[in-house]
């Protein structure tokens, strides 16, 4: 486990391990300080093994057959101590397997139970199979992010998995968590992905709602219509961004990069838009990346150059913050956000599955004894 002292220091939360979301909130939740105990397979999960090692640390690991009957028991008596539980399986699937919200909170009235779907547990579509492009096709958000005159682009799976499924069941869960500290009542925490990215577009559909964003992607303001406000190629094939939206900023756009042309004097035309990006296409292919950095870094251009995912932990602003730290001989974003007085310590590496289980149950309040005898029946498996 970690050595922090987060603000979530404290709190027992049980992750039944799934993969992307709900490893990425139990990732947000322990980097916090919150004690969360992840429930793996006995072997493991063949589908976590990809990509998964960072969203899996801080946490230490059980492995629990919940095909067997002491499996069941063991998670029910875990939420006897726990804050909280979150699951990310089909709806019904936990109710079937004994271990649906109310038959844990009937361990523990005060627990919050978070269940995480692309759909949500309700809904003509609650039950079909789906993927992070689905739910965010369904809200509204892939269709405004593109090229104009091409096709949606997939926004990895950063708008559906992560900002809004993980990012907002871990928000629930502590919404819920500080209400069951002062009522005594926990509740279920329903979040749909669908939900969730259509929240991340609130601020899209209010434009539109006036007339300020069109539904033709790559044509606005923030989706690269803009020509002060999108990504450039430099002179060694790298990329530069600006987004120079206010005048005063933009004013300073045009005196570093030298736009003297007064094809930029109207910045909000949008009849020129097309002619100033060709015209800044040819501008900043004039020099370097480094070069384009050395004129117009730190400024208030608002300017920064496009890093990949070997550049990005090396660069000077990244060091100076500790915004990526080495865990196991591999680069990894830290945890964030940075904490005034709790502070954030370093990650510890995932847990194979199974490592800590004899030692976390016994933490938990379940007599050696009992503990023994469930290894012994393989309802539990120590590595």
């Amino acid at each position: 486990m970690s050595t922090s002292t987060g603000p979530l220091s404290g709190l027992r939360i049980i992750e039944l391990a799934g993969i992307g979301p709900g490893p990425f909130c139990g990732m947000m939740l322990a980097d916090a300080g919150a004690e969360v105990i992840r429930i793996d397979r006995p072997g493991g999960n063949p589908a976590a093994g990809f990509g998964h090692d960072t969203m899996f640390r801080n946490r230490k690991s059980i492995a629990v057959d919940l095909k067997k009957p002491g499996g069941i028991k063991t998670i029910l008596k875990l939420c006897e101590t726990a804050d909280g539980l979150f699951e990310g399986y089909r709806p019904g699937v936990t109710e079937k397997l004994g271990i649906g919200p109310e038959q844990c909170m009937a361990q523990n009235p005060a627990l919050v139970y978070g269940r995480m779907t692309g759909w949500g547990q309700t809904g003509p579509m609650a039950q079909a199979a789906g993927h992070d492009l689905n739910y965010i096709s369904l809200s509204g958000a892939a269709a405004a992010i593109g090229r104009a005159g091409q096709k949606p682009t997939p926004p990895l799976n950063l708008v559906g998995d992560f900002g809004g499924g993980g990012m907002m069941l871990a928000f629930g869960m502590v919404s819920a968590m500080l209400s069951a500290k002062s009522t005594g009542k926990g509740q279920v925490v329903d979040t749909s992905m669908v939900e969730g990215s259509a929240a991340l577009m609130s601020m899209f559909f209010d434009m539109h709602n006036v007339g300020m964003h069109s539904l033709t992607p790559g044509t606005n303001l923030l989706d690269g219509g803009a020509p002060f406000y999108d990504v450039y190629e430099t002179a060694d094939g790298k990329y530069v961004s600006i987004g120079s939206i206010e005048p005063q900023f933009y004013a300073l756009l045009r005196q570093h990069a030298d736009l003297s042309d007064p094809i930029f004097d109207n910045q909000m035309d949008f009849t020129q838009w097309r002619d100033q990006k060709t015209a800044l296409e040819t501008v900043f292919k004039q020099k370097t990346r480094d070069q384009w950095c050395e004129i117009m870094e730190g400024t208030d251009s608002c300017f920064a150059p496009v890093l990949d995912l070997t550049e990005a932990p090396n660069h000077p602003h990244n060091v100076a913050r500790g915004s990526f730290v080495e865990v196991n001989g591999q680069m990894q974003p830290g945890p964030v956000p940075k904490f005034s007085s709790a502070g954030n310590a370093k990650p510890t590496p995932a847990a194979k599955p199974g490592t800590d289980t004899a030692e976390t149950l016994l933490a938990c309040g379940i007599p050696q004894a009992e503990i023994d005898s469930l290894l012994a029946d393989g309802a539990v498996v120590q590595l």
